[in-house]
């Protein structure tokens, strides 16, 4: 089949290898202010949130623990920390060009990152060309994932239907997020921070399938 039905992308682990590097420097920076989170935990939680929600929740659990007040200016520390290794370690996803190469309908990208660090990613990895002004981020809607505005938004600016739209998501915020706006959502374990819980974990939030990488995904949608 061709696949001639909107597309919407989510950026971080989908089309950009950037979550295992948000992982691993998040982590250890939250640890080293006596702040430790399982492997599952971290990724349950904050994998696909606005950097917003995620340091409101870092902070609400750093006091509830006992330590009292978060740190003033910590938040820009690890982001300065992670932006900096995107900088030089940045890739895309593996097979992702010949994916988005093969779609004959519209594309968009939602994500949770901040529209200048979207922007960024998408370009040092020479990605941005293929989505034109249709990438959009969190900032741009009141609620983020796993709420489903951003979706919502993305697909009225493509001026189609939620219902008609399929949405490509690693985590399980962002599942939710496109379930809850009705939308149809493929889940995408082909990021290296994926691990083998996460496919289970996916079709649990809400994933209608999911593919462990773009080769897989190519050979469905030409299937």
């Amino acid at each position: 089949m061709t696949l001639s039905r909107p597309v919407i992308f989510d950026c971080d682990g989908v089309l950009v290898d950037s979550e295992i590097i948000y992982l691993e420097t998040d982590r250890e920076c939250l640890a080293n202010i006596g702040l430790h989170y399982s492997d599952t935990e971290y990724r349950d939680r904050f994998i696909g949130l606005p950097d917003v929600d995620f340091f409101r929740q870092i902070e609400k659990d750093f006091e509830t623990r006992g330590l009292g007040k978060f740190p003033q200016g910590y938040s820009d520390v690890m982001k300065s920390k992670a932006s900096n290794r995107i900088l030089t370690d940045l890739r895309p996803i593996c097979g992702v060009v010949e994916f988005l190469m093969a779609l004959t309908g519209k594309v968009a990208v939602a994500s949770s990152s901040e529209i200048a660090a979207l922007n960024t990613k998408l370009e040092i990895t020479n990605l941005l060309r293929h989505f034109g002004n249709h990438i959009y981020s969190a900032d741009q809607v009141q609620r983020g994932k796993p709420e489903p505005d951003l979706f919502l938004f993305a697909a009225k600016k493509l001026d189609e239907k939620p219902e008609n739209c399929i949405v490509i998501e690693d985590s399980l915020n962002g599942v939710k997020a496109a379930s809850a706006a009705g939308m149809e959502v493929w889940g995408f374990t082909g990021g290296e921070h994926a691990n083998d819980e996460l496919p289970s974990r996916l079709h649990e939030a809400g994933a209608h399938q999911v593919f462990p990488n773009f080769n897989e995904l190519l050979a469905f949608v030409n299937s």
